[in-house]
Protein backbone atom coordinates (compact mmCIF):
# COMPACT_ATOMS: atom_id res chain seq x y z
CA UNK A 1 0.00 0.00 0.00
CA UNK A 2 1.31 3.71 -0.73
CA UNK A 3 1.15 6.67 1.98
CA UNK A 4 -2.02 8.36 0.66
CA UNK A 5 -3.95 6.83 3.45
CA UNK A 6 -4.50 9.40 6.28
CA UNK A 7 -6.22 6.63 8.74
CA UNK A 8 -8.68 9.87 9.17
CA UNK A 9 -11.46 11.30 7.46
CA UNK A 10 -11.51 15.23 6.10
CA UNK A 11 -14.04 16.93 7.33
CA UNK A 12 -16.55 14.22 9.13
CA UNK A 13 -16.17 11.48 11.52
CA UNK A 14 -18.26 8.37 12.01
CA UNK A 15 -18.76 6.87 14.93
CA UNK A 16 -16.42 4.37 16.21
CA UNK A 17 -18.63 1.81 16.88
CA UNK A 18 -20.03 1.76 13.57
CA UNK A 19 -20.40 -1.75 12.00
CA UNK A 20 -21.73 -4.01 9.03
CA UNK A 21 -25.04 -5.77 8.67
CA UNK A 22 -26.42 -8.00 6.43
CA UNK A 23 -25.48 -7.84 2.36
CA UNK A 24 -28.67 -8.26 0.04
CA UNK A 25 -28.30 -10.00 -3.34
CA UNK A 26 -29.68 -10.66 -6.01
CA UNK A 27 -29.15 -14.64 -7.65
CA UNK A 28 -30.82 -16.49 -10.44
CA UNK A 29 -31.90 -20.00 -8.69
CA UNK A 30 -32.94 -19.40 -4.79
CA UNK A 31 -32.08 -23.37 -4.45
CA UNK A 32 -28.91 -23.83 -5.71
CA UNK A 33 -27.56 -20.44 -3.91
CA UNK A 34 -29.09 -21.78 -0.66
CA UNK A 35 -27.66 -25.46 -0.86
CA UNK A 36 -24.24 -23.81 -2.03
CA UNK A 37 -24.23 -21.15 0.81
CA UNK A 38 -25.32 -24.41 3.36
CA UNK A 39 -23.06 -27.13 2.11
CA UNK A 40 -19.97 -25.53 0.84
CA UNK A 41 -19.72 -22.26 2.89
CA UNK A 42 -21.49 -23.35 6.53
CA UNK A 43 -23.98 -20.69 6.87
CA UNK A 44 -27.57 -22.07 7.86
CA UNK A 45 -30.96 -20.79 6.72
CA UNK A 46 -32.98 -18.19 8.68
CA UNK A 47 -35.77 -17.85 7.20
CA UNK A 48 -36.99 -18.86 3.31
CA UNK A 49 -40.36 -17.32 1.40
CA UNK A 50 -41.55 -17.24 -1.74
CA UNK A 51 -38.06 -15.56 -3.92
CA UNK A 52 -36.22 -14.96 -1.09
CA UNK A 53 -33.84 -16.15 2.08
CA UNK A 54 -31.96 -15.54 4.88
CA UNK A 55 -28.72 -17.24 5.84
CA UNK A 56 -26.33 -16.11 8.73
CA UNK A 57 -25.22 -18.24 11.81
CA UNK A 58 -27.28 -18.49 15.25
CA UNK A 59 -30.18 -15.74 14.83
CA UNK A 60 -27.60 -13.31 13.17
CA UNK A 61 -28.51 -12.71 9.54
CA UNK A 62 -25.69 -12.20 7.05
CA UNK A 63 -26.77 -12.44 3.93
CA UNK A 64 -29.88 -12.35 2.02
CA UNK A 65 -30.81 -13.82 -0.97
CA UNK A 66 -33.19 -12.77 -3.73
CA UNK A 67 -34.55 -14.85 -6.73
CA UNK A 68 -34.78 -13.98 -9.91
CA UNK A 69 -34.84 -16.70 -12.20
CA UNK A 70 -32.06 -16.36 -15.63
CA UNK A 71 -30.50 -13.04 -14.10
CA UNK A 72 -27.16 -12.38 -15.84
CA UNK A 73 -23.49 -11.88 -14.82
CA UNK A 74 -22.31 -8.71 -13.36
CA UNK A 75 -19.00 -8.63 -14.89
CA UNK A 76 -18.45 -5.70 -16.35
CA UNK A 77 -20.46 -2.91 -13.82
CA UNK A 78 -19.98 -1.45 -10.66
CA UNK A 79 -21.14 -3.25 -7.75
CA UNK A 80 -19.90 -5.84 -5.05
CA UNK A 81 -16.61 -7.69 -5.27
CA UNK A 82 -16.73 -9.45 -2.28
CA UNK A 83 -18.72 -9.77 1.71
CA UNK A 84 -16.46 -10.87 3.77
CA UNK A 85 -16.80 -13.06 6.43
CA UNK A 86 -14.71 -12.48 9.68
CA UNK A 87 -14.33 -15.65 11.85
CA UNK A 88 -13.29 -15.05 15.93
CA UNK A 89 -10.02 -17.45 15.52
CA UNK A 90 -7.87 -18.66 13.24
CA UNK A 91 -8.41 -21.83 14.02
CA UNK A 92 -11.94 -21.34 12.70
CA UNK A 93 -10.24 -20.60 9.89
CA UNK A 94 -8.09 -23.68 9.62
CA UNK A 95 -10.92 -25.82 10.28
CA UNK A 96 -13.11 -24.08 7.05
CA UNK A 97 -10.12 -24.60 5.06
CA UNK A 98 -10.04 -28.45 6.17
CA UNK A 99 -13.49 -28.59 5.01
CA UNK A 100 -12.87 -26.62 1.69
CA UNK A 101 -10.07 -29.55 1.24
CA UNK A 102 -11.62 -32.31 1.88
CA UNK A 103 -15.45 -31.10 0.60
CA UNK A 104 -13.59 -30.15 -3.13
CA UNK A 105 -15.05 -26.54 -2.34
CA UNK A 106 -13.30 -24.55 -5.13
CA UNK A 107 -11.31 -21.63 -4.06
CA UNK A 108 -10.34 -18.84 -6.23
CA UNK A 109 -7.70 -17.46 -3.99
CA UNK A 110 -5.79 -17.72 -0.85
CA UNK A 111 -3.95 -14.60 0.89
CA UNK A 112 -1.57 -13.60 3.85
CA UNK A 113 -2.81 -9.51 4.43
CA UNK A 114 -0.81 -9.09 6.97
CA UNK A 115 -3.35 -7.62 8.83
CA UNK A 116 -5.32 -10.68 8.34
CA UNK A 117 -5.59 -14.57 6.67
CA UNK A 118 -8.44 -14.83 3.89
CA UNK A 119 -9.58 -17.57 1.87
CA UNK A 120 -11.62 -16.60 -1.67
CA UNK A 121 -14.24 -18.60 -3.50
CA UNK A 122 -17.14 -17.15 -5.54
CA UNK A 123 -21.24 -18.34 -5.57
CA UNK A 124 -22.92 -19.89 -8.22
CA UNK A 125 -23.84 -16.02 -9.46
CA UNK A 126 -20.25 -15.42 -9.41
CA UNK A 127 -20.51 -12.88 -6.06
CA UNK A 128 -17.18 -13.25 -4.24
CA UNK A 129 -17.01 -14.04 -0.85
CA UNK A 130 -13.95 -14.12 1.43
CA UNK A 131 -13.75 -15.85 4.70
CA UNK A 132 -10.60 -14.47 7.07
CA UNK A 133 -9.92 -13.98 10.48
CA UNK A 134 -7.91 -10.89 11.73
CA UNK A 135 -4.43 -11.35 12.79
CA UNK A 136 -4.58 -9.73 16.86
CA UNK A 137 -5.26 -5.72 16.20
CA UNK A 138 -2.14 -4.61 18.26
CA UNK A 139 0.26 -5.74 15.64
CA UNK A 140 -1.24 -3.91 12.87
CA UNK A 141 -3.15 -1.06 14.44
CA UNK A 142 -1.99 2.33 13.14
CA UNK A 143 -0.09 1.02 10.50
CA UNK A 144 -2.37 -0.49 8.22
CA UNK A 145 -1.19 1.89 5.42
CA UNK A 146 2.40 0.52 5.78
CA UNK A 147 1.96 -2.79 6.62
CA UNK A 148 -1.52 -4.29 4.22
CA UNK A 149 -0.66 -6.24 1.84
CA UNK A 150 -1.15 -9.30 -0.13
CA UNK A 151 1.28 -12.44 0.16
CA UNK A 152 1.14 -16.02 -0.47
CA UNK A 153 -1.03 -17.70 2.32
CA UNK A 154 1.06 -20.31 4.51
CA UNK A 155 -1.76 -22.94 3.98
CA UNK A 156 0.57 -25.72 6.25
CA UNK A 157 1.34 -23.31 8.89
CA UNK A 158 -2.81 -22.73 9.30
CA UNK A 159 -3.42 -26.41 8.78
CA UNK A 160 -1.25 -27.25 11.77
CA UNK A 161 -4.08 -25.11 13.63
CA UNK A 162 -5.78 -28.43 13.71
CA UNK A 163 -4.60 -31.93 15.35
CA UNK A 164 -6.19 -33.87 11.99
CA UNK A 165 -7.07 -31.72 9.69
CA UNK A 166 -8.14 -34.61 7.15
CA UNK A 167 -10.53 -36.07 9.37
CA UNK A 168 -11.75 -33.23 12.02
CA UNK A 169 -15.82 -32.42 11.83
CA UNK A 170 -17.01 -28.95 10.12
CA UNK A 171 -20.68 -28.21 11.65
CA UNK A 172 -20.85 -24.78 10.07
CA UNK A 173 -19.59 -21.14 10.31
CA UNK A 174 -18.85 -20.26 14.27
CA UNK A 175 -21.74 -18.21 16.01
CA UNK A 176 -19.50 -15.32 16.22
CA UNK A 177 -19.28 -14.67 12.60
CA UNK A 178 -19.89 -11.29 11.13
CA UNK A 179 -19.69 -9.60 8.50
CA UNK A 180 -16.27 -7.49 8.50
CA UNK A 181 -16.12 -5.21 5.46
CA UNK A 182 -18.04 -5.19 1.99
CA UNK A 183 -15.06 -5.12 -1.13
CA UNK A 184 -16.82 -3.32 -4.08
CA UNK A 185 -16.53 -2.61 -7.67
CA UNK A 186 -16.38 1.35 -8.41
CA UNK A 187 -16.25 3.18 -11.54
CA UNK A 188 -14.03 6.18 -9.73
CA UNK A 189 -11.11 6.06 -7.05
CA UNK A 190 -11.52 9.54 -5.73
CA UNK A 191 -15.66 10.01 -6.03
CA UNK A 192 -15.93 7.02 -4.24
CA UNK A 193 -13.33 8.10 -1.50
CA UNK A 194 -15.02 11.79 -1.88
CA UNK A 195 -18.59 9.92 -0.72
CA UNK A 196 -17.51 7.22 2.07
CA UNK A 197 -14.46 9.69 3.56
CA UNK A 198 -15.96 13.33 3.63
CA UNK A 199 -19.61 12.74 3.74
CA UNK A 200 -20.16 9.10 5.85
CA UNK A 201 -16.91 9.84 8.00
CA UNK A 202 -14.90 6.65 7.36
CA UNK A 203 -11.39 6.97 7.61
CA UNK A 204 -9.07 6.24 4.64
CA UNK A 205 -6.77 3.87 6.16
CA UNK A 206 -4.75 2.45 3.02
CA UNK A 207 -5.09 3.14 -0.90
CA UNK A 208 -3.53 1.90 -3.98
CA UNK A 209 -3.63 5.27 -6.28
CA UNK A 210 -6.44 5.26 -8.53
CA UNK A 211 -7.04 2.19 -8.84
CA UNK A 212 -8.47 0.61 -5.14
CA UNK A 213 -9.22 2.07 -1.45
CA UNK A 214 -9.62 0.99 2.35
CA UNK A 215 -12.00 2.57 4.54
CA UNK A 216 -12.85 1.92 7.92
CA UNK A 217 -14.62 3.39 11.33
CA UNK A 218 -12.99 3.59 14.64
CA UNK A 219 -9.02 2.40 13.18
CA UNK A 220 -10.33 -1.03 11.72
CA UNK A 221 -8.29 -2.10 8.58
CA UNK A 222 -11.07 -1.48 6.43
CA UNK A 223 -14.55 -2.01 6.62
CA UNK A 224 -15.18 -0.46 3.25
CA UNK A 225 -12.88 -1.52 0.46
CA UNK A 226 -13.24 -0.48 -3.29
CA UNK A 227 -11.17 -0.93 -6.44
CA UNK A 228 -11.36 -0.22 -10.75
CA UNK A 229 -9.69 -3.22 -11.38
CA UNK A 230 -12.34 -4.04 -14.01
CA UNK A 231 -14.93 -1.71 -13.23
CA UNK A 232 -13.35 1.75 -14.11
CA UNK A 233 -15.26 4.25 -15.64
CA UNK A 234 -18.56 1.63 -15.45
CA UNK A 235 -22.07 2.04 -15.02
CA UNK A 236 -24.53 0.17 -12.05
CA UNK A 237 -25.69 -3.49 -13.49
CA UNK A 238 -29.00 -2.95 -15.44
CA UNK A 239 -31.97 -5.07 -14.16
CA UNK A 240 -32.09 -8.56 -14.71
CA UNK A 241 -28.66 -8.94 -13.64
CA UNK A 242 -27.07 -11.00 -10.32
CA UNK A 243 -25.91 -8.37 -8.32
CA UNK A 244 -25.59 -6.34 -5.23
CA UNK A 245 -28.88 -4.76 -4.46
CA UNK A 246 -27.54 -3.10 -1.02
CA UNK A 247 -24.72 -3.04 1.88
CA UNK A 248 -25.76 -2.82 4.98
CA UNK A 249 -23.76 -0.05 7.53
CA UNK A 250 -24.93 -0.01 11.20
CA UNK A 251 -25.18 3.39 13.18
CA UNK A 252 -25.08 2.81 16.75
CA UNK A 253 -28.15 5.34 17.82
CA UNK A 254 -30.07 7.53 16.36
CA UNK A 255 -28.04 10.97 16.92
CA UNK A 256 -25.40 8.85 15.03
CA UNK A 257 -27.32 7.78 12.10
CA UNK A 258 -29.36 11.48 11.88
CA UNK A 259 -25.52 13.13 11.59
CA UNK A 260 -24.69 10.81 8.96
CA UNK A 261 -28.03 11.76 6.97
CA UNK A 262 -27.33 15.49 7.61
CA UNK A 263 -24.25 15.27 5.70
CA UNK A 264 -25.76 13.24 2.75
CA UNK A 265 -28.59 15.82 2.61
CA UNK A 266 -26.03 18.71 2.44
CA UNK A 267 -23.87 16.58 -0.11
CA UNK A 268 -26.85 16.79 -2.42
CA UNK A 269 -27.41 12.84 -2.44
CA UNK A 270 -31.33 11.48 -2.64
CA UNK A 271 -32.09 9.15 0.58
CA UNK A 272 -34.48 6.66 0.45
CA UNK A 273 -36.42 4.05 2.31
CA UNK A 274 -36.23 0.26 3.14
CA UNK A 275 -37.41 -2.04 5.80
CA UNK A 276 -33.61 -1.55 8.15
CA UNK A 277 -33.20 2.08 7.83
CA UNK A 278 -32.11 5.22 5.04
CA UNK A 279 -30.76 3.98 1.32
CA UNK A 280 -28.37 5.86 -0.53
CA UNK A 281 -26.03 4.80 -3.01
CA UNK A 282 -22.46 5.75 -3.62
CA UNK A 283 -21.35 7.61 -6.94
CA UNK A 284 -20.70 4.27 -8.37
CA UNK A 285 -24.75 3.15 -7.96
CA UNK A 286 -23.69 0.51 -5.24
CA UNK A 287 -26.76 0.73 -2.57
CA UNK A 288 -26.03 1.30 1.23
CA UNK A 289 -28.82 0.83 4.04
CA UNK A 290 -28.04 2.73 6.79
CA UNK A 291 -29.79 1.13 9.91
CA UNK A 292 -29.67 1.84 13.72
CA UNK A 293 -27.83 -1.11 15.78
CA UNK A 294 -31.16 -1.55 18.17
CA UNK A 295 -33.33 -1.90 15.31
CA UNK A 296 -31.41 -4.39 12.74
CA UNK A 297 -31.45 -7.80 13.09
Amino acid sequence: MNDEATGAPASAEISPSTSLGAVHLTVADLGRSVAYYESAVGLRRLERSEGRASIGVGDRELIVLFEEPGAGSSAGYTGLYHVALLLPQRFDLAAWLAHAARDRVPLVGMSDHFVSEALYLSDPDDHGLEIYWDRPRETWEGTVAERMTTLPLDVDGLLAELSDPAGSDFDGLPGETVVGHVHLKVASIPETVAFYRDLLGFGLMAALGPQAAFLSAGGYHHHIGANTWGSSGASPPPPGTAALRHATVILPDEGEHDRVLERLNQGGHEIGREEAGALVRDPSGNALVLAVRSQER
